[in-house]
């Protein structure tokens, strides 16, 4: 299969990298829609999400020890707006355009100048702020600039005590996605609940080992907030990532393998992992992760870095890992030296002689290439004569070891676009069925914003659909918008009975003190489904309830 390198779109427009989820069953279906992806896009580059970066806060307090706060603020907000319609870009790539921009990283820049970083970044808007602390109230206080207007908001700002850092920007996030989206379905405080707890004491840590230059700072920082929080994944990743640098690799890769696979850091923590069992020489251990990775989509360094480790392991499949690598990217030298290496152990000296001419025209200054060319021609000429030949001196394998996590998202986001594109000719059901199976995709992640919008576009499509309408209800509940939730649910019970809406109805019943009408509910959920896990613990919640009501009063 052959198809022009996506890392060629990534490289024209590095910064405008809008972000999608995607879903289980697109990703079932990634190498088929990869062929069409770029022409697709080529034809169609309309945007489907919107990009935001957050800079470092100003500190106007005259407390000392607030300095952190300033960076910490960008990275509490990142995880509280990041979803599939909003990519916040990553410290990493703003620290990556100040250094083209000659700017030093622990610099605040002027808000000219910011507005010109954002210019060059390419994203839709930008957050400033700053923050203060009179001995008693913390204040933070947030502008939204949206560049494609040339519009700044008015002042949003939140306070609190100085421990409720983290519910205080929080409430910020809500108050910046409010200003985006009006319309924003989830209330404040649904949002505040639903978002994932953070220690303070260990987010401190987190963020100072962040900013640390140190390599021995950074390890003290992280395994700190670390041991005061055991599941900080991002604490997680990045000892794992400083460990992996200091050629610590068991350490490494205990705390990298401790990353849930469902979790966002997953893509990233398993490509560290692989590096550091493959620096270990544990190669077993490096193809499952390289593998995992390359279950997400098909990046070209996971082809190559899993390529590389399958050949090492002497798998006959290496060769053809390797070709996919130097398929999706034809103009890396690297890749080129690499499938080269494969043909020639396999006996191949033509096949390994076109690569490396390939590579040589890619990279005329590498030395390692062209000897490995010469050696092969030299080689090649002594069997045409029957000479005893003298095998090559083989160049090491050329390793990947850049992750770029934007890549994964444009890509994610062109398939999207893509799936998007070509379902826009189907019938409306099946359209209507896409964004449905969306919708609970992200309903399961906790997007409740997106997930709304992608059931109610499955019910523009098809009102007639169950699905949409017993997944929106659930959408509303999760928000507290809850006479919207019943209204769904019943209308997704008229047009077909099922457990889903029964069961929203029966929660709904057993919060308005509707201890019978719940039970019945549930009843007739697990009639319909007899092994419905929620149905089941429900059950148990309403038998309890029942239970503690029939217990006699007693005696005076």
């Amino acid at each position: 299969m052959s198809f022009p390198s996506y890392t060629s779109c990534i490289i024209q427009s590095r910064y405008n990298l809008p972000v999608l989820t995607v879903s289980r069953h697109i990703a079932a279906g990634v190498l088929l829609l990869l062929s069409l992806t770029y022409r697709a896009v080529a034809q169609s580059p309309a945007k489907t999400s919107q990009t935001i970066i957050v800079f470092p806060f100003d500190n106007t307090s005259g407390a000392p020890g607030l300095e952190w706060i300033g960076e910490a603020v960008p990275e509490i907000l990142r995880t509280r707006l990041t979803s599939p319609t909003l990519y916040v870009l990553l410290r990493e790539d703003r620290l990556r355009a100040y250094d083209e921009l000659g700017i030093p990283a622990n610099l605040h820049p002027s808000r000219a100048t910011i507005y010109r970083i954002s210019e060059q970044m390419g994203v839709d808007y930008f957050v400033v702020g700053r923050y203060g602390f009179d001995g008693r109230t913390f204040t933070a206080t947030a502008q939204l600039v949206d560049l494609q207007r040339g519009r700044l908001s008015e002042p949003i700002a939140e306070s609190g005590s100085l421990v409720d850092l983290i519910g205080i920007e929080t409430a910020l996030a809500w108050d910046l996605l409010h200003t985006l989206r009006p319309n924003l379905a989830a209330t404040k405080d649904a949002f505040k609940e639903t978002a994932p707890p953070i220690r303070l004491d260990g987010f401190e840590n987190y963020i100072r080992g962040i900013l640390a230059t140190a390599p021995d700072e950074k390890v003290r920082r992280f395994s700190e907030a670390l041991r005061i929080a055991p599941n900080y994944v991002d604490a997680q990743l990045q000892l794992g990532k400083v460990l992996h640098s200091q050629r610590q690799y068991d350490q490494a890769i205990a705390w990298l393998e401790r990353v849930p696979r469902d979790n966002g850091e997953s893509r990233e923590a398993s490509f560290v992992l692989g590096l550091a069992a493959y620096d270990k020489g544990d190669y077993v251990r490096a193809s499952e992760a390289f593998t995992f990775l390359l279950s997400q989509l098909p990046l070209t360094e996971v082809y190559n870095n899993l390529g590389i480790t399958e050949s090492r392991r002497g798998d006959k499949n290496a060769t053809d890992l390797l070709g996919k690598a130097v398929e999706a990217d034809p103009s890396d030298a690297d890749y080129r030296l690499n499938l080269a290496l494969a043909h020639y152990r396999a006996g191949d000296l033509a096949a390994a002689s076109r690569q490396l001419h390939e590579a040589i025209n890619l990279k005329p200054e590498d030395a390692e290439i062209k000897a490995f060319r010469e050696a092969i021609a030299a080689e090649s000429i002594q069997r045409v004569q029957h000479v005893a030949a003298t095998a090559a001196k083989l160049p090491p394998q050329r390793v990947k070891r850049n992750y770029d996590e934007s890549k994964f998202r444009q890509l994610a986001l062109e398939i999207q676009a893509t799936a998007e594109q070509r379902l826009s000719q189907t019938d409306p059901h099946t359209h209507s069925q896409y964004h449905s199976a969306r919708g609970h995709d992200l309903l399961g992640q906790g997007f409740f914003s997106e997930a709304e919008g992608e059931f109610r576009e499955a019910i523009s499509l098809n009102d007639n659909s169950g699905e949409a309408h017993a997944g929106l209800a659930r959408v509303l509940e999760a928000v507290s918008n809850f006479a919207g939730a019943r209204e769904e649910a019943n209308a997704a019970l008229r047009l077909k009975p099922s457990a889903e809406p029964l069961l929203v109805l029966a929660r709904l019943d057993l919060r308005d003190n509707k201890t019978e009408a719940a039970a019945a509910g549930v009843d007739q959920a697990l009639q319909l489904e007899p092994s419905n896990a929620s149905a089941l613990a429900l059950k148990r919640v309403i038998a309890a309830k029942l239970a503690e009501k029939a217990q006699p009063l007693p005696n005076r």
